[in-house]
This record gives C-alpha cells, sequence and structure tokens, in this order.
C-alpha cells in the first residue's frame, strides 16, 4: 500500500500530553552523570520524555550489529554493523530546535550519509523538495488541522512525535543533527533484535494497546496521539528502542521495493520507481496491528506528508 491510498484522518482536537524521557548530555540533564555519548543539538531539548517523563528526548541506544533474515525471511540475510539508533522518535521539542535555525541548516552535498554506503548522502538535486525558508516549512508541518503536532511555540505537545515531515525534511534534520536516517536494514534488525527474528519487537505476544499505540478510532473526538514512549518499557525493543511498533511510521533512508542481496550494510538506493518511493516501517497510531509486525513494509511518496509518518535518527556507535 503506497502513501496515496492511506486513510485521511477527521478533524480532532489534541489535547495536552503529559510525561516523557531520560539522558543523554550534560546539557540536556546537567544534575545526572552524563552519557558517554552526547547528541550534538539537544542544548535546549527538556528531558520530558519516556513513562515517567523524566528522560532525555534525546538518548539513544547502542545496537549491536550481527546477521539475520530481512522480513525474517531466509532469503535476505543480512550482516549489520554496530550502530546507535534513536530511543524515541525525534519528538516536536527536539524538532523545534531544527526549525529556528531553517534555512541555513539545509543539508550541504553528501550530508548524511552512511559511512558504509557510498552515494547516500544529500543529493543537491533534492534542495528544491526542501521548504524555502522557515514559514515554508511551519507552513508544512500542518499538514492535518487536527493530528498535526506540531505548535507555532513551545507547550503542551513538545514530548509528541514529530508528524507531517517529508522524507526530505526527516533527512535534513538527521543530517544537521550529525546523523543519518537508518537504512531499511538496520530498522528492521532493531525491532526484530537480529537473530531472534521477533515477530514484533517486544517479542511474540498479540499486540496490546498497553504494548503499542494503533488502532485510533478517529471517528471518535477523544482519540489522541500519545507522547514518545509512553508505552515503555512494555513495548520497547530489547535494545531498549522506544515505539517502534506504533506511534509513527518511521521514514527510512531506502527505497521501498527490492532487498539488495547479498546485504552488508546494505541500502536500496537505486531502485527509483516512484510508484514505490521510500521505505516507512512500524506502524502507527490510525491504523491496525498489521503494520506493528517486523516484517510489514510500506513505501511513500517522498514528497508525503502524514499525519502518522515521522522517524528517528542512526548515527555511529
Amino acid at each position: 500500500m503506497h502513501g496515496r491510498d492511506r486513510m485521511r484522518l477527521p478533524v480532532v482536537e489534541l489535547s495536552a500530553a503529559t510525561a516523557l524521557f531520560s539522558v543523554a548530555s550534560t546539557a540536556c540533564f546537567p544534575d545526572v552523570e552524563p552519557n558517554v555519548f552526547s547528541l550534538p543539538r539537544c542544548d535546549r531539548v527538556e528531558p520530558r520524555c519516556g513513562p515517567d517523563g523524566d528522560e532525555s528526548c534525546c538518548a539513544d541506544a547502542v545496537v549491536l550489529g550481527g546477521t539475520f533474515n530481512r522480513v525474517n525471511d531466509p532469503q535476505f540475510p543480512a550482516t549489520v554493523a554496530d550502530f546507535r539508533l534513536d530511543r524515541f522518535e525525534v519528538t516536536v521539542g527536539r524538532f523545534r530546535q531544527f526549525v529556528a535555525g531553517y534555512p541555513q541548516n539545509k543539508p550541504q552535498k553528501d550530508h548524511g550519509s552512511h559511512p558504509r554506503l557510498a552515494g547516500s548522502g544529500w543529493d543537491p538535486g533534492w534542495d528544491d523538495h526542501l521548504p524555502r525558508d522557515r514559514a515554508e516549512l511551519e507552513a508544512s508541518l500542518g499538514c492535518d488541522p487536527n493530528f498535526r503536532t506540531w505548535t507555532d511555540g513551545p507547550g503542551p505537545n513538545e514530548e509528541l512525535p514529530i508528524n507531517c515531515v517529508s522524507w526530505y525534511v526527516a533527512f535534513a534534520f538527521c543530517a544537521w543533527d550529525e546523523a543519518r536516517l537508518p537504512t531499511k536494514a538496520e530498522w528492521n534488525y532493531a525491532a526484530a533484535h537480529g537473530n531472534e527474528q521477533r515477530t514484533y519487537p517486544w517479542g511474540e505476544a498479540t499486540p496490546t494497546p498497553d504494548l503499542a499505540a494503533y488502532g485510533c478510532d478517529t471517528t471518535n473526538m477523544g482519540c489522541l496521539i500519545p507522547r514518545v514512549g509512553s508505552r515503555s518499557p512494555a513495548g520497547d525493543g530489547e535494545s531498549g528502542h522506544a515505539d517502534l511498533a506504533g506511534s509513527m511510521s518511521e521514514w527510512l533512508l531506502d527505497y521501498h521495493g527490492t532487498h539488495p542481496t547479498p546485504c552488508n550494510d546494505c541500502a536500496n538506493l537505486s531502485d527509483k520507481d516512484e510508484d514505490n518511493g521510500r521505505e516507512a516501517r512500524g506502524g502507527d497510531f490510525a491504523h491496525s496491528t498489521e503494520g506493528l509486525a517486523t516484517t510489514f513494509e510500506l513505501g511513500f511518496t517522498p514528497e508525503s506528508r502524514e499525519a502518522f509518518l515521522g522517524f528517528r535518527c542512526a548515527r555511529e556507535k
């Protein structure tokens, strides 16, 4: 199913959300011993994420690499090196720092590249797909009048996942954050916990609302997008990543479609069938349990901006 086939969401008011997450740098949470790895753009992001609202929204966790079968299919073996992956989907509060510096922080040629994948960085030919200035960027974040999470100023949505972002904007944010979009193989490896080949990030248990945010009845005026990490730790992957299933479908580096074989830190960077678009994984708050499985794949045109599309970033260990 492509982005144009997905449901449109009806009008509903977003209400104030609660709690958030834990430490990734001294600037984020100065009273706690800092993580040995500090994200570069976290100095003004409050530590309000996670189940208790006291974790850094910029925290990440190491994924130890190995070999596994993509989409749990022995036809598609892959080897992935160690990498770091954001614990949470990028939040409104974290994205606000990027908006404040836009457009001066647009990516330059080859920024946001995967170090083991030639040609994976920013292509200047994509420049025209980015908003021209800050006003246009902010306007683009209002793709849905009721389920957009962006607000013009800081408020109760800071701990919600940013949505309504195109693949190009997600790429640009990660490049600005001295990171990159994860590959399809990396995301799948983290969600399936490598060669455990999990059906869901938490294991084999049937999805429930305690494990993931999905199946929101958008005809119900009380339907809300939850804060990031609201199902943590029960719904986390083995390496501690929250919302790999549910919340937002997450943009990935690859074109949707084929699985390159052999695969040693591979990505589909050449299958440019515009009908397939770019990959997004993990299901979302508005759709059924089908999308929550680690084997479920979707493609969206990279210009797509939907209330159920978000992202998280990856970087080197």
